[in-house]
């Protein structure tokens, strides 16, 4: 049985306009345009040449508009092998040689990983808990650079907790979601 496959839209850059396929998995629940809109206007003096971190890429939304927009290095990270192969086939039809993916568990990625970035994406499964115990990992660990922004999705309603490391700088409700972008604290928007 062949895979169903889902597309979305990359808003803005140099892939404006081009459809990319996601697989018709449930738990993909990719970031809508009017979100992407606004989270990158949020980051628009930040992108150009940044080092970005897509934790729990699904459908790729965020680090292929990343890349489109700018972003020198964008890591895509999922542990499903389907949803991996499909970002893949999407990085070679784009030729995004800026995309690294990466199949693996976002935990165990945040804790074997070295190098610090300028944006952290950060969109886990609603159902779990994998982004509060993530979070942490990523900050103990240095990978936010120190003028750096992470940018949290999470469930309309839901109390996010906040390492004391962080503070909110932005926050909108789109429908069921809530997404917020952090800056280290004494970092200001």
């Amino acid at each position: 049985m062949a895979l169903k496959k889902n597309s979305l839209r990359i808003v803005g850059g140099t892939w404006r306009s081009r459809r990319i396929q996601f697989a018709d998995i449930p738990e993909i629940r990719p970031t809508p345009d009017r979100v992407r809109e606004t989270l990158f206007n949020w980051l628009a003096d930040r992108i150009e040449g940044a080092r970005c971190l897509d934790l729990f890429a699904g459908s790729g939304a965020l680090g292929f508009e990343a890349a489109s927009r700018g972003a020198s290095q964008v890591i895509q990270v999922d542990c499903e092998p389907s949803v991996v192969a499909m970002l893949e086939l999407q990085k070679k039809a784009l030729q995004a040689r800026q995309l690294e993916i990466v199949c693996q568990n976002a935990l165990d990625y945040v804790r074997q990983a070295t190098e610090p970035f300028d944006i952290v994406f950060l969109d886990p499964p609603f159902a779990t808990d994998l982004g509060r115990r993530v979070l942490p990992v990523l900050l103990t660990r240095g990978l936010v650079c120190p003028h750096g922004r992470v940018y949290v999705e999470s469930p309309h309603g839901q109390v996010r907790e906040c390492p004391d490391i962080l503070h909110c700088i932005r926050e909108k409700t789109a429908g069921q979601v809530c997404y917020r972008l952090y800056a280290l604290v004494g970092e200001t928007a």
